[in-house]
Order: structure tokens, then sequence, then C-alpha cells
């Protein structure tokens, strides 16, 4: 499942793919191109052009081609990439662990004959020439806490009742950039904090989440990936808080699948 941590392993890895003059470009279909990247579009702005400087903000993988030209790559829950038969990452904890070529949903040729392949079984990824980088919160990996304050405030005039979860807020992409469900699982159970919760932290708890924030991404990162967190071998029925022994509660927070202990998280 890649988050943060595994496109910055992306981004370094499509470090391999710069300086390369591009000879031909492919997207499975335009339902895979986004903001209207369809396969002759994709053709048009990448053939004869090379990338010059791999970014990334949160999930986000940018390409950046010189001038204001940028192809933006995006992994959904499955999709990994792969430079000159290589792949970035060898498995994703939710992904078939195999390689299939049909499951190559953009294929990028270069003149050398290498090429850039974004894989993704599950087909929830996609590609964008000039994605809108300015949609995206600022970065997990780097906000400040008082960006963290602005990320998690509730918006001007919404009533109470409609304010989002605390873990739908820390996924939102608009919001904070880069938590998916794993760490999201992870930071709130290393911060003592419940998923479900909608009323706003206190000082206290707000440094708590953001301490965690900050050594949970540094930890895992060193461990290899957001499926390395301490919770992480708990995330199925009948698990038990790997602190205090209690029985895990498993319900679904922001639309997806939560794991969390009723005891130690308020």
């Amino acid at each position: 499942m890649p988050e943060i941590l595994e496109v910055e392993l992306y981004r370094a890895f499509a470090e391999k793919a710069l300086g390369r003059r591009i000879a031909k470009a492919w997207v499975v279909d335009s339902r895979y191109g986004r903001g209207g990247t369809t396969p002759g579009r994709l053709r048009a702005a990448l053939v004869g052009h090379l990338f010059t400087a791999a970014r990334r903000r949160g999930k986000l993988l940018l390409l950046d081609m010189g001038g204001d030209l940028t192809v933006g790559l995006r992994f959904g829950m499955t999709g990994g990439l792969v430079v000159d038969g290589s792949e970035a990452l060898d498995r994703l904890r939710y992904g078939p662990g195999v390689f299939h070529d049909k499951w190559v949903r953009v294929r990028i040729t270069f003149e050398d004959g290498g090429q850039l392949l974004l894989h993704d079984p599950r087909r929830f990824g996609s590609i964008e020439i000039a994605p809108d980088e300015d949609r995206l919160g600022p970065d997990a990996l780097t906000v400040s806490a008082r960006d963290l304050r602005v990320a998690l405030a509730t918006a001007p005039g919404r009533a109470a009742a409609t304010v989002a979860p605390l873990k739908a807020r820390l996924m939102d992409q608009e919001r904070l950039a880069g938590v998916g469900n794993l760490l999201a699982d992870e930071i709130l159970w290393r911060a003592d904090l419940a998923p479900g919760r909608r009323t706003p932290l206190d000082e206290e708890e707000f440094r708590r989440l953001y301490k965690e924030l900050q050594a949970t991404l540094r930890q895992l990162g060193r461990r290899g990936g957001s499926h390395m967190g301490d919770l992480m071998a708990e995330r199925h029925d009948g698990a038990r808080c790997p602190r205090d022994g209690t029985e895990l509660v498993r319900e679904v927070v922001g639309g997806r699948t939560t794991y969390w202990c009723p005891l130690h998280q308020h």
C-alpha cells in the first residue's frame, strides 16, 4: 500500500530515469489518465523530451521535464514503480507479490531501450500531465506544527455534527499530504488518540500527535515502509493491543478499515 514512505522510495528510484530522451509513451486507456490525460496527449507531451528532476509531494510522484511541464504518478493501493526491469519495492503489503505485464498501466520507453513502468494490478493509480500540486496540503514528512494545526482545524461555519473523524482529517490529502490508512492507525495508536474522535484536541493531545507523526515517519522509514509499524501484525480479527493486551476494535473510519485500542485511545 504505497503511502508517503513508499513513494519517497519511488522518488529516489525514479532518478534512474532522469536525463534519458523518451522515445515512446503509453498509457493503458484514457480512464487511467487524470485531468484529461489521454494516450495521445501523453505521447505528444513526452516523446522527444526527457525527465530533469524527480520530486514528491505526499503520495504524488512528480517527474519534471523542464519549463512548466510535469508528469504526476499516483500509485493507489497496489501501484509499483519499475525502471529498466527492476522494481523499486519487491513487495507491497496488499499487492500480489508478482509482476505481470498485463498489470502495466503506464509504459515510458527511452531511446536507449530502457523503460519506466507503473505496475498497478487494481488500477487505483493514475498518470496526469501538469497535476495541480496546490490542491495538496503540506507534506507530512516536513509539516510544521502550525500547519498541522491548520490541517486539523474545522472549516469556519461548519456544524459540530458534520466534523470529520480525526483519522479522516489526517488522511485528507488536501489537508495533509502523504498519510494513508496504515500510517494513520499507527500514529493514532502511538499518540493514544481514538481514530473516530470528532472533538478538538487540547494542547497536550496536539503536541503528542505532532510528536508521534514525526517519530513514526522517521522510524518506519528506517524500518522499510508503512507496513512496518508496531500495530501492523495485529491488524486482524480478534487481535490484541501490543501495548496493553486489550482486544482491538475493528471498524470503518473515514471509509477505511481501522484498528484501534479502546483502553488507551481516547
